[in-house]
């Protein structure tokens, strides 16, 4: 890429951002479109925009984010997302700290070094321009190497001491939560999983209340008896479904009540597929006629699952939070494989469907799913690699000729350099997080915030392998293939040539995500279009408005991994090409400011696990910080550098900084500390509301006995008074 093409891309991202964010500023003012832009604050009872419409300016939402505090993220979104702020703070720290000597003395060594050869630092394109001019590519006398091999170890140093600080900060934060006087049912129940099979002349229930009691006597409440729902789920759900239609039909059936016509229309359905076939029929008498039909049919469902569908899982209830606490961290059988006890997740994050998985199951299942990973990794590697190297304008023109009339004129190759392989690259990620997510769920894991935290980190490591090495490899071994096949042995020195030129893809990568990325955040035109889409042409209720609002979570399975991928490409050229720190620094700054009102005005936590994503941040930046700690070994070590040797104690503190922190802050993170757990609720918990926080939807009925309802599992959202 040359620099006309990347000016390009950075002024057109740029303008394309202050246009998204100026049409925010005006939408953003409409009554009309506050549903869209203030979900959170209205579903917390709070007026959309505080200061009223007139008084706005196109600024105003930045400097209401900046002065938010860390208490009002907690307070609007919950732990997590302030957990999220603290590794977009501490990244952003690292870059800001690194730049302030890396910049000022690394880029006039690189600019004033003339002894370097273009014929031996070239680019993608094959020209050695003038970014390349201002990387370490551009250096040729080894005096000056020194220069970037302090540099390294500055940035080592300043990852350890943000890093040690935001874990240490983290780890308050979760500690503060769980130690809050509000009842949570989580902090009351444990899982239990592996229950062995049955004693003769004992039922399900017998067996885990027996075993309980017997040693925990006096804290022991009650315990839940996991059962197999997919049935009586399948009628629940076609019950609600018909009763919302019947809702709909009689919206509409009222809408049609005008003045010249008081009667009004009934609305009618066919009753085959899609309602597209079959008998022409009354929608209000139909819906009424299959609800009246489900009820008694649900009903006798319901008594059949918790009778007869009882399966080897349970969750345990008691009447002390350190119990609880210490039930879920502690041994109870001589055997692995038998009564594993853990911390209950929240009743909304649990997948019951998981939940009787037995252990050795679950074993097999990891491990098949780690190889379809690493396999899916491969592969994938080639079509990235392949998209990388053909996007290219250069290999574009030779592979297919006729496009040269097209490519040739300068305007449109501008732009297609600027823009063609990094968008083609983006749109290829999006495809992989929903067949990651359900490779997790896969594993049997039994809560959802898990099964996101183990899609990130498979996330993660896909786009480190395949984006930031994958683009590098396989730009380079299609661009110089002829010269590999001539001398292979010149594959390696190759590669660590190409390390500065890749540093431009990567840099309008960066620009793309942070601009137009950002500025399709912050306007939120696509679910804007979207929702009033909807509610002009398909919703006739609140319930169907309120759906075509609801602006769901931040997504961490992708947003996360997505953050690490620039964290790695950033601290990977932060030497080699320094000119890249500035685009981390506004990427990761635009992203605190823009997430934090996002965050307090619009996103809503789908579940809370207290920042037990944090460890696994931590440990990729670490891998990030390594991984760049190894490119510099190799880097220096292409360069001919005679004491490269000295960078190899930096990855060995490396290692030794990640097991101490891992020893030291982790545990907490998997459980429960004891002490946190004694400081008990200030009023006394409603144990049956807890317990009964546990029964799904599908289970609840009032004519049931109460005593049925101990074998019952839930879903019930976490509005419920437990005091």
């Amino acid at each position: 890429m040359d620099l006309s093409s990347f000016v390009t891309s950075l002024v057109t991202s740029f303008l394309l951002f202050v246009v998204l964010m100026l049409l925010f500023a005006w939408l953003s003012r409409k009554p009309g479109n506050m549903f869209v832009y203030y979900p959170n604050r209205i579903l917390k009872g709070l007026d959309p925009i505080d200061t009223g419409y007139a008084a706005r300016n196109p600024f105003a939402w930045a400097r209401e984010a900046l002065s938010s505090t860390e208490q009002d993220v907690i307070a609007m979104s919950g732990i997590d997302t302030a957990v999220y702020f603290v590794f977009l703070s501490t990244v952003l720290g690292i870059l800001v700290l690194s730049g302030l000597l890396l910049l000022p003395v690394l880029l006039p060594v690189a600019a004033t070094d003339n002894s370097a050869k273009p014929s031996n630092s070239t680019t993608s394109n094959g020209t050695f321009n003038d970014v390349d001019k201002l990387s370490m590519g551009n250096i040729g006398d080894n005096n000056r190497l020194w220069a970037f091999l302090i540099a390294t170890y500055w940035v080592s140093f300043v990852t350890y001491y943000l890093l040690w600080k935001a874990y240490k900060h983290v780890s308050e934060l979760r500690a503060n939560a769980l130690e809050s006087p509000e009842v949570k049912p989580e902090q009351f129940a444990v899982l239990v999983r592996d229950i062995p099979d049955l004693p003769e002349g004992q039922t399900r229930k017998e067996q885990i209340d027996s075993y309980f009691k017997s040693i925990y006597p006096e804290t022991f409440y009650r315990s839940m008896v996991v059962t197999n729902n997919k049935q009586v789920n399948k009628i629940y759900e076609e019950l609600e479904g018909y009763k919302k239609k019947l809702i709909r039909a009689e919206a509409i059936y009222a809408d049609s009540k005008t003045t010249g016509k008081p009667e009004g229309t009934r609305p009618t359905n066919k009753t085959g597929f899609l309602g597209l076939c079959g008998e022409k029929v009354d929608s209000i008498e139909y819906y009424s006629e299959k609800i009246k039909e489900l009820l008694p049919k649900l009903e006798a469902e319901q008594k059949a699952t918790l009778r007869e569908k009882q399966q080897g899982a349970a969750l345990v209830f008691f009447t002390s939070r350190v119990t609880a606490a210490s039930a879920a961290q502690s041994l109870h059988a001589q055997i692995v494989d038998a009564w594993t006890v853990m911390d209950a997740p929240e009743p909304r994050q649990l997948i019951w469907t998981n939940l009787n998985i037995k252990f050795f199951s679950r074993q097999v299942r990891q491990n098949v799913v780690y190889v379809i990973v690493v396999l899916t990794i491969f592969f994938y590697m080639i079509p990235i690699g392949f998209i990388s190297a053909f996007t290219t304008l250069a290999n574009l023109r030779k592979l297919l000729p006729f496009l040269k009339v097209i490519v040739d004129q300068a305007a449109i190759k501008t732009v297609l350099e600027a823009y063609l392989p990094q968008i083609a690259l983006i749109v290829f990620l999006a495809l992989l997080p929903k067949f990651l997510l359900f490779l997790s769920k896969t594993e049997g894991i039994p809560s959802q915030s898990h099964i996101e935290r183990a899609a990130s980190g498979k996330f993660f490591y896909f786009s480190v392998l395949n984006v930031f090495i994958g683009v590098t490899v396989g730009g380079t071994l299609f661009s110089t293939f002829k010269q590999i096949e001539k001398d292979p042995n010149s594959v390696v020195t190759l590669l660590a040539q190409s390390l500065p030129g890749n540093a431009t893809f990567f840099l309008t990568f960066v620009a793309l995500k942070f601009f137009v990325g950002y500025g399709l955040e912050l306007s939120r035109i696509v679910p804007l279009i979207i929702f009033h889409l909807k509610k002009k042409y398909l919703c006739k209720t609140e319930d169907e408005i309120k759906e075509a609002w609801f602006p769901g979570d931040l997504h961490y399975a992708t947003r996360v991994p997505g953050d690490m991928l620039i964290v790695t490409i950033v601290l990977c050229y932060s030497v080699i090409a320094p000119l890249i720190i500035p685009f981390g620094v506004v990427y990761f700054g635009l992203g605190w400011l823009i997430h934090r009102n996002q965050a307090i005005k619009v996103y809503v936590p789908s579940y809370e696990s207290y920042g037990r994503m944090w460890p696994h941040m931590h440990a990729r930046i670490l891998a990030s910080l390594v991984l760049y700690q190894l490119t510099m070994f190799g880097y220096f070590g292409a360069k001919k550098f005679p004491y490269t040797v000295i960078l190899i104690p930096g990855i060995i503190f490396s290692l030794i900084f990640a097991y101490v922190c891992k020893q030291k802050f982790y545990r907490f993170f998997h459980d429960t500390a004891l002490e946190v757990a004694t400081q008990e609720a200030k009023e006394t918990p409603n144990m049956e509301q807890i317990f009964r926080a546990y029964i799904p939807p599908s289970l609840s009925n009032e004519k049931i006995d109460d005593d049925q309802y101990e074998d019952a599992l839930s879903q019930v959202p976490r509005s419920t008074s437990f005091v």
